[in-house]
């Protein structure tokens, strides 16, 4: 059984895809750039700011799909800039406080939509 996850707490998808898809008790969420989703347009600030706007995002999508950040399992990060990895690293962390880390990978891209700085998607299951 497959349901589409939609919020207006998070941007709406900018193309033919959906903000997140549930299977069985697992969440697949779409990769998610710094669009505050009041405006529509790519949060200001550098690279920490655009990170916490992304997790922002993702959150409400976890939120709208019946989970958490606590029950994420995999993320993929895609930075513009390999650069910005450290400082992204230290926001990340702490979205997850209890210490309790997702497998991760993270890249560098050529560009990403927007001009956004980082994209993440996640996976998370539903307890």
């Amino acid at each position: 059984m497959r349901k589409i996850v939609a919020t207006e707490k998070a941007p709406a998808a900018i193309g033919p895809y959906s903000q997140a898809n549930i299977v069985d008790n697992m969440v697949f969420a779409s990769g998610q750039i710094p669009i505050d989703p009041a405006t529509g347009k790519l949060v200001d600030g550098d690279i920490k700011a655009q990170t916490t706007q992304v997790f922002h995002n993702i959150q409400a999508i976890l939120e709208e799909a019946g989970t958490s950040l606590e029950n994420v399992v995999k993320t993929t990060c895609l930075l513009d800039d390999i650069k910005d990895f450290a400082p992204m690293n230290e926001v990340y962390a702490t979205f997850f406080p209890s210490g309790v880390y997702p497998s991760r990978s993270a890249f560098e891209v050529g560009a990403l939509p927007m001009g956004a700085k980082l994209e993440i998607e996640v996976i998370a299951v539903i307890k």
